[in-house]
């Protein structure tokens, strides 16, 4: 045996769905507002998880535009059908999530016959609810199920698991849509997973919402439609009891049975900074071996239900090459690499290019950082409680409505961002910052010369970011205070916000008249002295 650490993937990879096949392991996990939409990684150990790419990554299968942060693309599911030879990926994009009455929750559809992809435009499955997935059963029937929304006051909101069936070759559901369970009363039941085992239907669902209450629960029944017993020992994954758990959060699982026979679930965790309780780095995805008891329900190995932040694996090979880990990037491929991700649609050549000017990125200005539309923003997810990240950039701004730099970004209401502007026809390094919307500037601008190389740098260390500078990238200046950088997490906003932080290169525009900025590299460097 050998083992592996959690989280399995670090940053901002919530919701993920394991599924095996052959020798292949593959995890798909939630974007929200992030353009290419679900991410897909890739492992043939359960230890090295590689990006792979991304399924929603063309204009035809998603434009966000106008959505507000944290809505987007929710809890993918990925399963695979044997009989057709076709991944299939279902998803919710979430389009008002954020009000009190109806919200608009669509459910859409994809395949492949590859993971790699092409895959294909999304098929409208439903509205109603979220967290959609698919039951492929040994009849040959196919079964669709999905969160139940109920918006009436004084009604419970999650108001069950509904499912129905599904017509394969129409690629259509088909009769009528029932409650099958309605919860263990843990309350905000959603994301199920039917599973067909050993006589039995095992439904696997989250409860008691994303936060600190998040849980995994299990009932069972001997038919698809019910009625479902709950665990008497419910739930069988939760970090709610456990509060110096270094993975809390813990729940929305997904089960993985592996070539040798021992079985697994993938689950969302997160970890709170040490000083501030905040989970700057989102909510994350984690690995638990289970097992099935003599009386045929689903524990974790070791007993109890607490979350383990070390996990024994088979040995099933070499482990890989690790790629999501890109110090510097030197900007010399044709295409950027898959854990780049822009904001709710795609940049196409016209505004992020690699071939223009070869060795570098550029980017051409457009809406400001506040804007939910049309941004030229390229960013990484902060996979790490510290880094140093640092980017050579090359501009000519005109007046201080362009605009380019270095950004430390949550969303568009809260972020820090290090820009090179134009004030009274002289270039200047600015800090502009936001918090809950407020516009900040905390420092006067500092003037560099003009048509200078510039390179910005920004240092996090666990809650606090620092921002510096330098003209030849070897004697640098401090800009502006240590900055409280837990507000980029998803506490600080509780109840409605669900992502985590990214850092990264944007540019703006907001004249109108083609402004492009110029990105030498650009490097993210976890220390080892912190």
């Amino acid at each position: 045996m050998k083992s592996v650490t959690n989280p399995i993937l670090s940053g901002f990879n919530p919701d993920p769905c394991i599924l095996r096949h052959g020798d292949d392991y593959y995890i798909a996990t939630s974007t929200f507002e992030w353009f290419p939409g679900i991410c897909l990684y890739h492992s043939r150990n359960l230890i090295d998880w590689n990006l792979i790419g991304h399924a929603l990554d063309r204009p035809s299968q998603l434009d966000l535009r106008g959505i507000q942060s944290s809505e987007g693309v929710w809890a993918p599911d990925l399963t695979f059908c044997e009989e057709e030879g076709l991944f299939y990926l279902t998803y919710t994009v979430m389009r008002n999530w954020g009000y009190d009455g109806p919200r608009d929750m669509h459910n859409y559809l994809v395949t492949s016959p590859a993971i790699e992809g092409p895959w294909s435009d999304p098929i409208f499955l439903d509205s109603g609810g979220i967290d959609p997935s698919f039951c492929f059963d040994g009849d040959g029937k196919t079964y669709y199920l999905r969160n139940c929304w109920d918006y009436r006051s004084g009604k419970d909101h999650f108001a069950g698991i509904v499912m129905q069936e599904f017509d394969r070759a129409t690629k259509s559901l088909v009769g009528e849509s029932r409650l099958i369970y309605a919860g263990s009363g843990l309350g905000k039941v959603e994301g199920p997973h039917l599973y067909h085992l050993n006589g039995w239907y095992y439904l696997m669902t989250a409860e008691g919402g994303t936060f600190y209450d998040h849980a995994v629960s299990m009932a069972r029944s001997s038919s698809p439609w019910g009625p479902y017993e709950t665990d008497p020992d419910n739930p069988m994954l939760s970090s709610r009891f456990f509060p110096t758990n270094p993975l809390q959060k813990a729940g929305h699982a997904s089960l993985v049975q592996t070539q040798e026979g021992s079985w697994y679930i993938a689950h969302l965790c997160a970890r709170p900074l040490p000083s501030r309780g905040r989970c700057i780095l989102g909510r994350e995805a984690a690995l638990q071996k289970v097992f099935w008891t003599e009386d045929g329900w689903l524990k974790l190995e070791g007993g109890g239900r607490e979350p383990k932040l070390v996990v024994s694996v088979p040995d099933l090979g070499a482990s890989e090459s690790w790629k999501n880990t890109l110090v510097r990037d030197d900007f010399d491929q044709k295409t950027l690499a898959p854990l780049y991700q822009s904001l709710r649609f795609q940049l196409d050549e016209k505004r992020c290019t690699l071939s223009e000017r070869p060795g570098f990125l550029r980017l051409r200005g457009k809406e400001s950082v506040t804007s939910r539309f049309e941004q030229s923003l390229v960013a990484r997810r902060q996979t790490s409680f510290c880094y140093d990240a640092v980017t050579a950039l090359e501009c000519n701004p005109k007046d201080y409505n362009q605009l380019a730099g270095l950004i430390a970004f949550y969303d568009h209401r809260h972020f820090f961002y290090l820009a090179k502007t134009n004030i009274d026809d002289a270039e200047v390094l600015n800090l502009y910052c936001c918090n809950k919307g407020s516009w900040i500037e905390p420092i006067k601008p500092v003037s560099v010369p003009k048509g200078s190389r510039v390179y910005l740098k920004a240092n996090m260390r666990y809650d606090h970011l620092q921002f510096s500078y330098s003209l030849d990238e070897q004697n640098w200046q401090g800009l502006g205070p240590s900055f409280d950088s837990s507000i980029l997490s998803d506490e600080y906003l509780e109840p409605m916000h669900f992502t985590g932080a990214f850092i990264g290169l944007c540019a703006q525009d907001l004249a109108g008249r083609s402004f492009i900025a110029d990105f030498d590299f650009f490097s993210y460097e976890v220390p080892d002295h912190v």
